[in-house]
């Protein structure tokens, strides 16, 4: 159909307007597109994604909820810096401020000497003047600093249990740093032995509170002996110690080296502090085989005094040949002198006096003393050391003792003091000690008290036996022993978990008791408690489940008043599998918890290198238990 030449005219408007719609819509829409995009990539680039952006013709209009009204600003600017502002629509929203958090209130209480500084946070509400006078009483006339701050915010649960028991751990703890946050105790301290750092651990234990978490880390630093002292002997008994000191493990060596080539048997050293000089272990095996060259007699070493006693019959000639030899190779920094024992048996003479020690801590004095008041001096003395009750005294009056005959017997009843039970004789020339003990260390200390009361030349003789049923240490298990008895018992019976979950399903409550009543002798050793699973489901979950298992066991044992502070929690997941994966009893296997003694051993001795470079002792895996349903 042909349009007529009045029709051509509108129909060419229509065309045209339609024309302009479309190329007007076409322009909305990509200036739409292009604002977008630009604000888009703005607010991403100012760490903004958070923000949803969307376009309304030349409206820009944002969405989202801001971390803060001050985000919420930053972002409107943004947007107005890359589109006109009178064109971003802001229909975003603010999460609400949080509340204010209350302090994290803590306390460090220091003690050394007879002073004690309280610093830190306590809640307003905390009773400060009961635990000063608590600890001004326990000073005495000491100081008590102060310097805590309040904080008028409620008290948290356990504070004032936890803050109790630290003021009750300080009175036990002379040299100490003790830590009290909301609802733990942290407890540094410095023990006098390994045998007081163990009956500490145990009395800081028995009184742990409900609810607080408590950690040990007390310390037996090595003794300062003074005077230093060294004794070898050989008689008919054979070639031994009395007394072996030396400041490191490689002293040690040299000396047990120099004492074994002189017929003793392998001896145990003290290391400690305190020697004399660079050249202690030099001049002791010098000693030791003076001794041994001259076959019998003894040497000692007291700080930087050494007296060679030559035993009886021996020859002048060959006892001057070893003398001078001594006297010419000891380092410079050592004062030697030597004493001939020219008697034929040690010539014990009339006057004596003997202390006896009952197995039972009783004491008996016989023998002589000069006069009434050395005998009171005496029998005060072994009170003051063996108990007011447990001393009974029956010395009888001789003025015609020896010289120096007080100080001698006040030696020997110091020396017997370091027994459990035992004898000691004076004599005019000797001095003989007999007895139990319940420390390896015993004999050192003896020696080290008569030869420092009398003079290194003094003849003495000890003979002091080791009693382990004595010894507060033994009987506890070696870090291997605990690693062991702890694998065993979960191997007996194994912890399960509920499926999927770190929660320890029922049934596991005996398995954990016998863990918790294991671990009271274990607190000491630090441990890794690992978590493992199968390899079903993907490997960051079963990573991170295993990780909270191990956690869930360590908290079940915190919950049974057991030391963690030494445990670590450390999850596998499926990467140290000990069995098949494909089958459902390797499955089983795999899902285990197994604990492992983190210490510094060789390979030799059956340990395993952990991740990040920790030794650690490589524990058996747990015999499978069937399970009644399926884990992960």
């Amino acid at each position: 159909m042909r349009l007529t030449p009045k029709a051509i005219g509108p129909a060419a408007f229509v065309l045209a307007a339609l024309l302009s719609v479309l190329i007007a819509t076409w322009i909305s829409n990509t200036v739409e597109r292009r604002s977008a995009k630009s604000v888009r990539r703005a607010l991403a680039n100012a760490g903004h994604e958070w923000v949803e952006v969307n376009a309304d013709g030349l409206h820009v209009i944002l969405t989202g909820t801001a971390p803060t009204e001050a985000t919420r600003f930053r972002v409107l600017s943004i947007a107005g810096e890359v589109v006109d502002a009178t064109r971003v629509i802001d229909e975003m929203g603010a999460a609400e401020s949080q509340a204010i958090r209350p302090p994290e209130f803590s306390v460090e209480i220091l003690r050394n000497g007879d002073g004690i500084s309280l610093i830190g946070l306590v809640p307003a509400g905390t009773a400060r003047e009961p635990i000063i006078a608590d600890l001004q009483a326990l000073v005495g006339e000491g100081t008590v600093t102060d310097l805590l701050e309040t904080a008028d915010y409620p008290v948290p649960p356990n504070w004032e249990q936890a803050l109790d028991y630290a003021v009750a751990a300080l009175k036990l703890l002379p040299r100490s740093k003790i830590s009290v946050g909301g609802d733990s105790v942290t407890v540094t301290a410095i023990g006098d032995s390994a045998a007081h750092k163990a009956q500490l651990e145990a009395d800081l234990a028995r009184s742990i509170p409900t609810g607080v978490r408590v950690s040990f880390d007390i310390s037996a630093p090595r003794p300062v002996i003074s005077p230093y002292t060294l004794r070898f002997l050989i008689d008919d008994a054979g070639a031994r110690f009395d007394a072996c000191t030396a400041e490191s493990e490689k002293s040690v060596q040299r000396i047990l080296t120099a004492a074994e080539a002189a017929g003793a048997r392998r001896p145990q050293c003290v290391i400690g502090l305190g020697v004399p000089g660079p050249d202690w272990a030099e001049a002791a095996s010098m000693g030791i085989a003076a001794v041994a060259q001259l076959g019998g007699g003894s040497i000692t070493f007291s700080d930087t005094d050494v007296a060679l006693i030559g035993p009886p019959g021996a020859e002048p000639a060959a006892f001057d040949k070893v003398v001078g030899e001594l006297e010419s190779n000891l380092p410079k920094t050592f004062a030697f002198k030597a004493v001939q024992d020219t008697s034929p048996a040690g010539g014990a003479g009339p006057a004596e006096f003997s202390a006896t020690l009952t197995d039972k801590g009783l004491v008996q004095l016989r023998g002589r003393l000069p006069d009434e008041r050395t005998r009171d001096a005496v029998a005060s003395f072994a009170r003051s050391r063996f108990g007011s009750e447990a001393v009974h005294s029956a010395a009888r009056l001789d003025a015609a003792l020896p010289e120096g005959w007080p100080v001698r017997v006040l030696a020997a009843v110091e020396a017997l003091s370091e027994l459990a039970e035992g004898s000691v004789v004076v004599r005019a020339d000797s001095i003989v000690l007999r007895g139990t003990t319940g420390s390896t260390d015993t004999s050192d200390a003896v020696t080290r008290i008569l030869s420092d009361r009398l003079g290194e030349a003094t003849e003495f003789t000890i003979d002091v036996r080791y009693d382990k049923a004595l010894d507060p240490l033994v009987g506890l298990p070696t870090a291997e022993e605990c690693v062991t008895g702890i694998n065993s018992a979960i191997a007996a019976a194994k912890i399960n978990f509920e499926p999927g979950s770190a929660t320890i399903a029922s049934g596991a409550d005996a398995t954990l008791d016998k863990i918790a009543a294991l671990m009271k002798n274990c607190a000491d050793y630090p441990m890794e408690v690992g978590g493992h699973t199968d390899s079903q489901g993907r490997e960051e979950m079963n990573l991170q489940l295993s990780q909270d298992r191990a956690g869930a066991i360590v908290a079940a044992l915190m919950a049974r008043r057991v030391l963690t502070g030494r445990l670590t929690a450390k999850g596998y997941g499926e990467a140290e599998p000990i069995a098949d994966n494909d089958t459902e009893t390797g499955r089983e296997a795999n899902r285990r918890i197994e604990f492992r003694l983190i210490a510094s051993l060789s390979p030799d001795n059956g340990v395993a290198v952990a991740e990040g470079g920790v030794v650690a002792e490589a524990a058996g895996p747990a015999t499978p238990h069937p399970k009644k349903r399926p884990d992960r």
